[in-house]
């Protein structure tokens, strides 16, 4: 009888930025003769995306501890409490060799559990900055795995710079070479911003459109994300000004559409920071402000000071300011092909690959230890 291929657990939140790369690294991991398995978010688990994942797909309870009064606060504790029992018993049935966890709080009992029943944990932090959920999780982790170098880790002893897993819809499309605009030729601006961030590029982009020249006007294409309710008047604002436009709630070909744009205008989630840059695409990235943590303009800094893009901070892109730079830009296609192979030049292409031989050395170990 042949030996059952060992079980990796991977644990992530129910967005983007955390599921992604467990689903990079989970295609990985299979391809090296392990299963995979995921605990997510119960509506996450439910939908489309739970059937692309090459494994079986769990829920448990989870609930955050950081709400605002005791009683959110208590209520969270009893959540949290509640799914770390039945992560306890998933845990007991499965027996993963290795559980991993992307952040979020769904990630929060699985490895919280696996911990405690001495299976070692991995946690991969997408972002330049840890967020709450893993540096609750940190000190009881086997090993740390950051999507971004981070110069000075808290815990050195035990920090890997992987890079952030990507999809293999964006390594098909980051095959290819950034060409600029020509001088007097069409450029292709690409916005989005997610559910988040979608409101004021529809407030600001079509009002710089406005202010930029009608000779530059005339030359752009835009593909833009807006809400459902701000797409009819987004789209009527461009045909006012003639300006060739695509705008959509949502895309769901958005490496395509990154690797089509000359010019990307969008939020700093670590995901958009790790496409750009494995693609190879310049910039201008507008952080979402407000989060405790500053996770986005952390991402946002680390292309930044690469070359790769430009970041402004919500309060200063406005119609105006946004104009000047998009003709600044536009009058200068070397500058943005400048900025396109800086993006590149940080870009982990093979990140899913890293973390996998992390994720089966630690096995290793497990096993031979």
């Amino acid at each position: 009888m042949p030996e059952e291929k060992p079980l990796i657990l991977l644990a992530a939140g129910g967005t983007g930025g955390h599921l992604f790369p467990a689903e990079a690294l989970a295609i990985e991991l299979v391809n090296r003769g392990c299963r995979a398995a995921l605990v997510t978010d119960e509506r996450i688990a439910s939908g489309d995306w739970a059937k692309r994942f090459p494994g079986e797909v769990y829920t448990l309870t989870a609930g955050t501890v950081t709400g605002t009064g005791l009683v959110a606060k208590a209520m969270g504790v009893l959540r949290l409490a509640k799914g770390t029992l039945e992560a306890r018993a998933l845990i007991a049935r499965l027996k993963p060799g290795v559980v991993v966890g992307f952040g979020g709080y769904p990630t929060v009992p699985p490895v919280l559990a696996a911990s405690m029943k001495g299976i070692p944990t991995i946690l991969h932090e997408a972002n330049a900055v840890m967020g709450r959920a893993n540096r609750f999780l940190a000190k009881r982790a086997t090993l740390i795995a950051t999507g971004f170098p981070v110069p000075h880790p808290e815990w050195p002893e035990k920090t890997v710079f992987s890079g952030n897993p990507v999809r293999r819809p964006v390594l098909l499309v980051a095959e290819g070479e950034y060409h600029p605009p020509s001088e007097d030729g069409v450029l292709n601006l690409l916005v989005f911003g997610g559910s988040l961030g979608a409101r004021v590029m529809s407030e600001v982009v079509p009002a710089a459109m406005q202010r930029i020249s009608p000779e530059l006007r005339a030359r752009l294409a835009i593909v833009q994300q807006a809400r459902e309710e701000d797409v009819n008047r987004v789209s009527r604002m461009y045909d006012a000004l003639r300006v060739k436009h695509e705008i959509a709630p949502f895309f769901s070909d958005l490496p395509h559409r990154i690797a089509h744009a000359h010019l990307v205008i969008a939020r700093a989630g670590a995901m958009t920071v790790t496409e750009l840059s494995v693609i190879g695409r310049p910039a201008i990235l507008v952080p979402l402000p407000g989060s405790l943590d500053q996770d986005q303009a952390t991402n946002a800094a680390v292309i930044v000071a690469a070359g790769g893009a430009l970041a402004v901070p919500q309060s200063a892109f406005t119609p105006v300011s946004l104009a000047e730079i998009l003709e600044r830009k536009m009058s200068n296609p070397g500058r943005l092909a400048e900025m396109a192979a800086k993006a590149r030049s940080i870009g982990i292409a093979d990140a899913a690959s890293r973390l996998a031989g992390h994720v089966l050395s630690v096995l290793s170990k497990r096993a031979s230890g």
